[in-house]
């Protein structure tokens, strides 16, 4: 339950190093400004203009997993709208698979 892993004694930066290696996913939330920063960033092509706001196709987001050390989305962007989700868990060795699977796939239609 995330609410207990929350009230465990830890600094903020130990909770969230906590958190990201057990839910793995983003999401960008409705703060979002349309600023056009984080889709370029997007090693995956993982994010695109919905009918309002920038969304994350969750198929294709690695969190930069096999390419960056942090997702490079959260990194520009000037609002923090990109928190995890706590709808799409994965961990770490899900989303390497996941990476492994679109490298595979971009390298066949090559």
């Amino acid at each position: 339950d995330l609410s207990k892993i929350l009230n465990i004694d830890l600094s903020y930066a130990e909770k969230i190093k906590f958190i990201r290696e057990r839910l793995m996913a983003l999401m960008i939330t409705d703060e979002c400004i349309n600023c056009d920063v984080c889709e370029p960033e997007c090693p995956n092509d993982a994010i695109y203009q919905g009918e309002d706001i920038y969304e994350i196709d969750a198929e294709k987001c690695t969190e930069c997993v096999g390419h960056f050390d942090n997702p490079q989305c959260q990194e520009v962007c000037p609002v923090d709208c990109i928190p995890l989700n706590p709808m799409k868990v994965e961990g770490k060795n899900e989303l390497l698979q996941k990476y492994e699977r679109l490298m595979k796939t971009i390298q066949t239609s090559s």
